[in-house]
């Protein structure tokens, strides 16, 4: 049974992105990180817990594994979920919701699993259970035994909590933050998206480059735990200050709309004296001044066969721009199909992932300096 100051604590990503978000939970100091199936695990209290939600930019979800038991069949759920201490964990007032799931376990049916622990934590604990409760407890049965976990987060991690204007098949900050320091940025360089959206390379780069905590603008679950310390954590929300990057981020649309949303949600994360957006085409595309940085674009794919013909045309527009007008940078392109990517006529190396984004699989294509 885990101790109120010390349980596994499981971060999640995207299935492979897990080396990815280990070197980040690592860079930013928490003690013994190790890749899972789906994310990364570590162990910890609740200041962790907070600083994890507050600080990484590559998880979705931190999940706080608060105790296990084998259950063989529904009777012995219902006895040991009676018994498990939920008031160490759980306040009486805060409304919460339970998802069960089943998987080569006698155990099989998820409805009648959740049904009996959210029965269970209501009659022993008092707490109201609500369907749109923010707080989840989460059930997995595997090979007869029950791993409950609490959902600290809320929301996905990447509703940062300052964006609202989203394009069209956006790519998420979770996903976003990690191509980039997949690409080795770091915060000490110039990042240019030329087909931005709704600015989320953009912004994450600015953020990073700033020092800005990513959970900085929102609220999340563990606020409505016993072991919530609000005091604590203002401290610690409040502790880093923001620094004046050294270099500006720029992105670029041709649709007038994206740099509308990409502006407004600048406003939001409070970057504007640093970041700049243009409403041309990637044939429009020139570098910035200042010294070469990282191009990083994030390109329509085209689900279909027949869709392919002008992306072709597309990605090698803006293969002919990189290579003319950008001598010195590196590239970073992130697509579904080695075909397009090929298309830009760019040196790419052989590419990171696949990673699984919106249902489709996607590779980063990267280059070393364009020459």
């Amino acid at each position: 049974m885990a101790t109120v100051n010390d349980f596994e604590i499981f971060l999640v990503t995207a299935p492979g992105l897990e080396a990815a978000l280990c070197a980040e939970v690592q860079a930013l100091g928490f003690h013994g990180p190790r890749e899972a199936v789906g994310g990364v695990v570590l162990r910890g209290g609740w200041p962790e817990v907070w600083r994890a939600n507050l600080e990484i930019r590559g998880a979705t979800k931190i999940l706080a594994r608060i105790g296990a038991f084998h259950a063989g069949h529904l009777a012995q759920l219902d006895k040991l979920a009676r018994k498990f201490p939920w008031g160490e964990f759980l306040r009486p007032d805060a409304p919460l919701q339970v998802e069960a799931t089943c998987r080569k376990s006698r155990i099989y049916h998820a409805g009648a699993a959740q049904q009996r622990i959210e029965t269970a934590i209501h009659q022993e604990l008092g707490a109201p259970i609500s369907p749109d409760a923010e707080l989840r407890i989460m059930a997995r049965f595997e090979d007869n035994l029950c791993t409950l976990s609490i959902d600290t987060s809320g929301g996905s991690l990447h509703k940062r909590g300052h964006k609202e204007a989203i394009a069209k098949a956006p790519m998420r900050e979770t996903m976003a933050s990690l191509f980039l320091r997949q690409c080795g940025f770091d915060g000490n360089e110039t990042v240019v998206d030329p087909m931005c959206g709704s600015g989320t390379f953009v912004i994450e780069a600015a953020e990073i480059a700033a020092k800005l905590n990513p959970g900085r603008s929102r609220r999340f679950a563990f606020e409505h735990l016993v072991s919530f310390d609000e005091a604590a954590w203002k401290t610690m929300r409040d502790a880093k200050p923001a620094v004046k990057p050294a270099f500006n981020f720029f992105g670029s649309d041709r649709d007038a709309g994206a740099i509308q949303m990409s502006r407004a949600n600048t406003a939001r994360a409070g970057v504007t004296d640093f970041t700049v957006f243009q409403n041309h085409a990637v044939s429009n595309l020139t570098p910035p001044p200042g010294p070469p940085g990282l191009v990083i674009v994030n390109p329509p794919y085209g689900t279909r066969i027949g869709d392919k013909k002008p992306l072709i045309a597309l990605y090698a527009a803006l293969g002919k721009t990189l290579l003319t007008k950008f001598t010195g940078w590196r590239v970073g392109l992130i697509t579904t199909d080695t075909m397009l990517a090929r298309a830009t006529g760019l040196p790419f190396a052989a590419p990171f992932g696949p990673v699984s984004h919106g249902g489709l699989n996607v590779r980063l294509f990267q280059t070393e300096q364009l020459r």
